[in-house]
């Protein structure tokens, strides 16, 4: 997994195609993600169990035997709940549990009410902004984390890769971790401006298991699923189209991907039209594919755009001469027999 901070017009791209995409997925987007059962600390130290409070969350404060106390509250900017009947001191909220907070809020009024009996329960959570998923996936989507998600999890929602995808997940962390655990206290720094701490995660390391390739998603997160660019393979091949670049895509596997060489492609001449970089001039790689399928060169890597087209042998080359002769041969039988009268013998 690569870490830069990076803010590119390309990235500046994907956030906006993100954002129409969320806007389009909104309403169908689900409110919350199901909780997990794990009694891992790891897993649920932000979880709908033991769910870390922040700004723009409201609770649900009743009073048992007076009522008329019974109250909602949001937890301010400052991470404070500073809007409760006759209390003057707030009470910090930020990053802990509706239990501690009802511990707090109990020994205040304790100094008011003989033994209060207090309860408070989180009314919304709305601290937590949600992921955006997009690009080359089935279902792009937004996903309202109320606990600590991987990358894997959030794949799973959206249904997986499609055949477009080139490999590689870009993830763009928009607002500072809430709540960091120990060792993650750089995660946890204001982003500053355009500076945007950027992700690039392989897909084939998240499918192998990687543990470093499947970080936990924030909340605000974009997860862009690159789209692979085309290739386009035409001439002598069986199925000439277009296929998409994925990584470290070979002339071999390319042409193995449309069925392969014809009988009587030219594979010593193979050629790559590929567009030089800032022109609208293409140059020609000639790329002897004879050799490479007897292990005598190496194999050759595609670039996006690039045009291969396997050329024909010539009819009467020695590998075509064969077959050029039987087609005369038997096309002219053909045509002796269609012109003789036709005789019944009884």
């Amino acid at each position: 997994m690569k870490v830069s901070n990076l803010f590119s017009p390309v990235v500046a791209v994907a956030l906006l195609a993100g954002s129409l995409c969320a806007q389009e997925q909104q309403s169908q987007a689900p409110s919350s993600a199901p909780s997990s059962s794990s009694s891992s600390s790891a897993l649920d130290s932000a979880g709908i169990r033991k769910y870390l409070l922040g700004p723009g969350d409201v609770v649900d404060v009743r009073f048992f035997g007076q009522s008329e106390l019974n109250t909602t509250a949001s937890v301010d900017s400052d991470g404070n709940i500073s809007s409760l009947p006759f209390l003057e001191t707030p009470i910090r909220a930020k990053c802990r549990t509706e239990r501690e907070i009802q511990q707090d809020i109990i020994a205040a009024y304790s100094k008011l009410i003989n033994k209060p009996q207090i309860s408070v329960r989180i009314a919304e959570r709305n601290s937590r902004q949600p992921a955006t998923i997009f690009g080359a996936v089935r279902t792009p989507t937004r996903a309202q984390m109320q606990r600590r998600v991987r990358l894997n999890e959030l794949m799973a929602l959206a249904g997986g890769f499609t055949e477009r995808a080139a490999g590689t997940i870009q993830i763009l962390h928009t607002e500072p971790l809430m709540c960091p655990e120990p060792g993650e206290e750089a995660e946890a720094a204001p982003v500053e401006g355009t500076n945007l701490p950027f992700q690039v995660v392989q897909i084939a390391d998240l499918r192998s298991g990687k543990p470093e390739a499947n970080p936990v998603v924030r909340p605000g997160d974009y997860v862009l699923v690159t789209e692979a660019e085309p290739v386009y393979i035409t001439g002598s091949v069986n199925a000439p189209t277009g296929i998409y670049l994925r990584d470290k895509l070979t002339l071999g596997l390319a042409l193995a991907m449309v069925g392969g060489p014809r009988k009587e492609a030219k594979l010593s001449d193979v050629r790559i039209y590929r567009q030089k970089p800032g022109t609208t001039e293409q140059e020609m790689i000639r790329v002897d594919y004879a050799a490479i399928k007897k292990n005598q060169l190496a194999d050759v890597f595609l670039k996006p755009y690039d045009i291969v087209e396997v050329p024909e042998a010539n009819p009467f080359s020695g590998s075509r001469i064969g077959g050029t002769l039987l087609g005369v041969l038997t096309g002219s039988l053909t045509s002796l027999g269609t012109g003789l009268p036709n005789r019944v013998i009884y």
